[in-house]
């Protein structure tokens, strides 16, 4: 008889084990200690300085200064800064907005699609391939393209207006239709992945339930809300919470669709602007852990009345 070693299955999971602390604990860890320190661009390494001096007997001597780092721990003033900060609660309102309205539409557009791929329909496998197309292209393809499309000189949208004799939309710097302009090119990179998702939800609920509510008598909007929606939960409750997180913290189809754009700003963003742009690095790893920290708190109460829910 073959003896299994309880421990090989350890033995293999640790070069995974060792990965995820190097790539995401060991970072984690770093930019936590990191708001808790007044680090920046200005103080964050040694900086080397040469003085050059003409002698008498015109030699030149080259004085070497070396200038320490200067950052130090400040505790929780950066934390007070954050939510000090006028700015950080209208990007963090103009975040939940963002969340809320993609996740919405996503949902809403991915049932909906899902609901029609479920029925007998001819080239069923060909339209469930076209409408994968747009989460099967790079996001940068579709942020690109999009921005394209709503470019106020050149663009198509523009160009259509015109031709209804109608005047040109600034969709890219006007505080209304930039927000507009990233909602709809994320709601249409993320449709795809909810659709999918729920479309497997779909084909796992046995059809002797529908051929039970159609014996009651029940039309198919009572089948709808009765027996799909119910069991479909399960799945769409994990769907709606990953697109959660996933839209929380998009950040590549904001930054690339209107890059600098002050009015599409959301937590992540704003954390991205805060490190490379201006490079206060204790300030923007302030923002992250606090990105961090309402996503996590929002998973577990998420989960949590979940699990009361289906008790």
């Amino acid at each position: 008889m073959l003896k299994v070693n309880r421990s090989t299955p350890y033995f293999f999971l640790l070069p995974g084990f060792g990965m995820m602390i190097l790539l995401v604990f060991v970072p984690l860890l770093i930019g936590i200690s990191f708001s808790f320190q007044n680090i920046s661009q200005r103080n964050a390494y040694e900086r080397v300085y040469h003085t050059t001096t003409a002698q008498a007997d015109g030699s030149v001597t080259i004085t070497r200064e070396v200038q320490p780092a200067k950052a130090k721990f400040v505790g929780l003033e950066n934390y007070e800064q954050v939510f000090a900060s006028n700015d950080f609660w209208k990007v963090f309102g103009q975040t939940l907005i963002w969340t809320f309205v993609n996740v919405f539409f996503h949902f809403a557009l991915g049932l909906g699609l899902a609901l029609i791929l479920n029925q007998q329909l001819k080239l069923k496998g060909l339209w469930r391939a076209l409408l994968l197309i747009p989460w099967a292209v790079p996001s940068y393809i579709t942020a690109f393209s999009w921005r394209w499309l709503f470019n106020g000189d050149y663009g198509l949208f523009n160009h259509m207006l015109a031709g209804m004799g109608l005047n040109n939309v600034s969709w890219l710097s006007d505080p209304f239709w930039s927000m507009f302009a990233v909602c709809v090119t994320n709601i249409w990179l993320g449709v795809p992945f909810m659709m999918i998702t729920l479309l497997g939800g779909l084909q796992g609920i046995p059809e002797e339930l529908y051929e039970a509510a159609q014996i009651d008598g029940a039309s198919r909007m009572r089948q709808f809300w009765s027996v799909t929606l119910p069991m479909l939960k399960p799945v769409a409750m994990v769907t709606v919470l990953l697109g959660i997180v996933w839209t929380f913290n998009m950040f590549n189809i904001i930054y690339l669709v209107t890059q600098d754009n002050p009015h599409t700003d959301i937590l992540a963003t704003f954390a991205f602007k805060a490190f490379f742009v201006r490079g206060e690095y204790g300030l923007a790893c302030a923002y992250a852990v606090v990105i961090l920290i309402c996503l996590s708190l929002f998973s577990l109460l998420y989960l949590r009345m979940n699990k009361e829910q289906a008790s």
